[in-house]
C-alpha cells in the first residue's frame, strides 16, 4: 500500500456489486432498500462495477460488457440517471459505508467519446488502426498513456467522481503507468482525502508476455508505491492448483507467506475467494464444511477481504457480464458467519508478521500473526475433515472466538472439527475471549486491581497455613511445608497471569491448599 494508506483496510471488507445483477430490475434506486442488509453483513466499502455507459460497437452479448467503456463522464442509463446515481452514493453513506466506483483506464469501447473527440489518445498497431494488446479483448480498444493530453483528460475525469465517491478500483492497473496513477492520487487527494485505491493486478503471466513484447506491465512491489490495495493474481494459479487438487495447499501458503517478505511492510493483498471474474466458492468447494473454512481464512489472513454479491447466500453461478442473470439468492445463508468473522477481523493485530502453514495429508492450515506483543492463531480444516495441528500457544484451555466454545492446548497441538481463532497476548497472559467481548477482563486497569487481590489473598492464605503448619506437625518440618506452600503460591500466581480470572485462581488454589493439608495430616 502507499504510505498514505490508513493501515485500518487491512482490517475492512469490501463488498462488491453489479448494478444489472442485483436486482431484478438492474438499477441504481433499486439497490437502495438492500443497503441495510448488506452493511449487516460487516461491510466497510460499497464497490459498484462499471457504471458509465456500454459501447455499442463490437458488443459482447446482447447487452454488452460493463468494461467495454463509451464515456467516462457520464452514467449508463439502463442504470438510471447521475441524479440516481448520486442518490444511492449518499444511501451508502448514510448507511455507514464508504462507495468505490471502478474506473476502465486501460481501454474503451470502439465507439467511446473519446475515439471522436481526442483520436490521439488511443494505441496504434503496426497497420495504423485502433486495437488492443490482448486478442480476446475484442470489444474494446486501447488507450495510449505516452500522449500527455491523455493524462490530463483521465485525472480530470477521476476529480469529478471524487466529488462524491470515496475511492477507486482501477481495472487492469498494471498496464497504465504507475507515473499516471502517482499524479492521479495526489490530484484526486486534494479533492477527497484520504480516497481508496484497489487496482487489479494482473496475473505474473499476463506482465511477462507484455514486456516480451516490448510492452508496458508493472509489478505489484511498482504498483504498491501508489495502491492502497491489491489483486491477488500474482498467486491465483496456485489457489486455484492448490484448491483444484492439482498441487499440494503448501505450495500455495508458502507462496501466501512470502508476500510477508517479498512486498513493503505496509502491503495489503486483497483477500479473496471469488468476484465477477473468478469461479464462485461455493461452486470450487462443494463440501459445506469446506466452504466455512476457506471463508473464515479469507477473513483471517492478512489484507482487506472481498465478498462479491451473492457469496453471502452461498451462489454457484457467477452472473454473465453481457447479458441480464440477476444472482439467485435462494442459497444457504452465511450471513451470521459472515457478520462473526468481521467482527473477529476487526481485532487482528494485522500490522503483525503473518504467516501460515498447510498440513497436505490433513488438508488444513494453521496461520499466525506474531510481534512480540500480540499472537493470534488461526486453524482451518481446508479439506472439510477434523484435524490435529500444531499450534504456536502455550497449552491450555482456550475459547474459540468464533463459536464460543472451548477447545484445548494439549502439548503444543489443537484438535478441531471446523475453523478455529484464538489469540493471546503479551507478558505470557492467555486469553480466551481476546478479541474484545469482555472489555473489563482485557483492560489493563482490570487486571492491576485484581492482581492486587490476588497477592492479598494470596499473603493471608500464606500467613494462616503457615500457623496452622507449625501447631499441627512442629517448628522444623513446618519449614519444608513452607517451602512446598511456597511453590504453589508460585504456581498459583502464575496461573493467575495465564488465566486472569479470579474465580478460576481461588479455586486451584483450594486445591492445592486441600492436597498438601492432606499429605501433611500423613506425617
Amino acid at each position: 500500500m502507499s504510505l498514505e494508506t490508513n493501515p485500518a483496510l487491512r482490517r475492512s471488507v469490501i463488498y462488491e456489486l453489479y448494478v444489472r445483477s442485483h436486482t431484478p430490475q438492474g438499477t441504481f434506486r433499486a439497490v437502495e432498500p438492500d443497503l441495510p442488509r448488506i452493511r449487516a453483513l460487516g461491510t466497510d466499502i460499497l464497490w459498484l462495477m462499471p457504471i458509465h455507459p456500454i459501447g455499442e460497437a463490437n458488443r459482447k452479448g446482447s447487452m454488452g460488457c460493463p468494461y467495454a467503456n463509451r464515456d467516462y463522464r457520464t452514467v449508463n442509463p439502463e442504470y438510471g440517471t447521475l441524479e440516481d446515481f448520486l442518490h444511492l452514493v449518499d444511501a451508502i453513506h448514510d448507511n455507514g459505508m464508504k462507495c468505490i466506483i471502478d474506473v476502465v483506464y486501460n481501454h474503451t469501447s470502439p465507439d467511446a467519446t473519446l475515439v471522436a473527440l481526442h483520436p490521439e489518445y488511443y494505441y496504434r498497431k503496426p497497420d495504423g488502426s485502433r486495437g488492443n494488446k490482448v486478442g480476446d479483448w475484442t470489444d474494446v480498444v486501447d488507450l495510449d498513456y505516452a500522449v500527455p493530453g491523455l493524462w490530463d483528460y483521465q485525472i480530470e475525469s477521476l476529480c469529478y467522481w471524487a466529488q462524491y465517491v470515496d475511492g477507486f478500483r482501477c481495472d487492469v492497473a498494471s498496464t497504465v503507468p504507475v507515473a499516471f496513477w502517482r499524479k492521479a492520487r495526489q490530484a484526486v487527494e486534494r479533492v477527497r482525502p484520504g480516497a481508496i485505491w484497489l487496482g487489479e493486478s494482473v496475473h505474473l503471466d499476463h506482465i511477462l508476455a507484455f514486456r516480451r513484447q516490448g510492452l508496458y506491465a508493472a509489478t505489484d512491489n511498482e504498483l504498491f508505491d501508489v495502491f492502497d490495495i491489491l489483486y491477488p493474481y500474482d498467486i491465483w494459479p496456485l489457489y486455484e492448483g492448490a484448491t483444484g487438487g492439482t498441487m499440494p495447499l503448501s505450495r500455495y501458503f508458502a507462496a501466501l507467506s512470502y508476500q510477508e517478505l517479498s512486498f513493503p511492510t505496509w502491503y495489503n493483498k486483497l483477500s479473496c475467494l471469488e468476484n465477477h471474474d473468478q469461479r464462485r466458492a461455493a461452486d470450487r468447494f462443494p463440501n459445506r464444511d469446506s466452504l466455512l473454512a476457506w471463508t473464515a481464512l479469507s477473513y483471517f489472513q492478512k489484507g482487506t477481504t472481498l465478498l462479491y454479491a451473492g457469496q453471502e447466500v452461498s451462489a454457484v453461478h457467477t452472473p454473465s457480464l453481457f447479458e441480464r442473470e440477476s444472482i439467485d439468492w435462494t442459497g444457504e445463508d452465511l450471513s451470521p458467519l459472515l457478520r462473526k468473522l468481521y467482527d473477529i477481523k476487526k481485532r487482528l493485530p494485522t500490522d503483525a508478521a503473518f504467516h501460515v502453514e498447510a498440513d497436505d495429508e490433513q488438508g488444513l492450515a494453521v496461520a499466525d500473526y506474531r510481534d512480540g506483543q500480540h499472537l493470534a492463531v488461526g486453524m482451518f480444516p481446508l479439506a472439510g475433515r477434523p484435524g490435529t495441528a500444531v499450534v504456536p500457544l502455550a497449552d491450555g484451555n482456550y475459547e474459540n472466538a468464533l463459536t464460543g466454545e472451548s477447545v484445548t492446548v494439549r502439548e503444543g497441538r489443537l484438535a478441531a472439527a471446523g475453523p478455529v481463532m484464538l489469540a493471546a497476548w503479551a507478558l505470557g497472559r492467555m486469553i480466551g475471549n481476546a478479541w474484545g467481548e469482555n472489555e473489563l477482563s482485557g483492560s489493563l486497569p482490570w487486571l492491576c486491581l485484581s492482581g492486587i487481590v490476588v497477592l492479598i489473598l494470596l499473603r493471608f492464605f500464606f500467613t494462616y497455613w503457615k500457623n496452622r503448619l507449625q501447631e499441627s506437625i512442629g517448628t522444623e518440618r513446618a519449614a519444608e511445608q513452607r517451602m512446598e506452600l511456597g511453590d504453589v503460591l508460585k504456581r498459583v500466581s502464575l496461573g493467575y497471569f495465564a488465566k486472569n480470572n479470579l474465580g478460576d485462581i481461588l479455586a486451584a488454589l483450594t486445591t492445592e491448599l486441600s492436597t498438601l493439608e492432606l499429605q501433611s495430616m500423613k506425617m
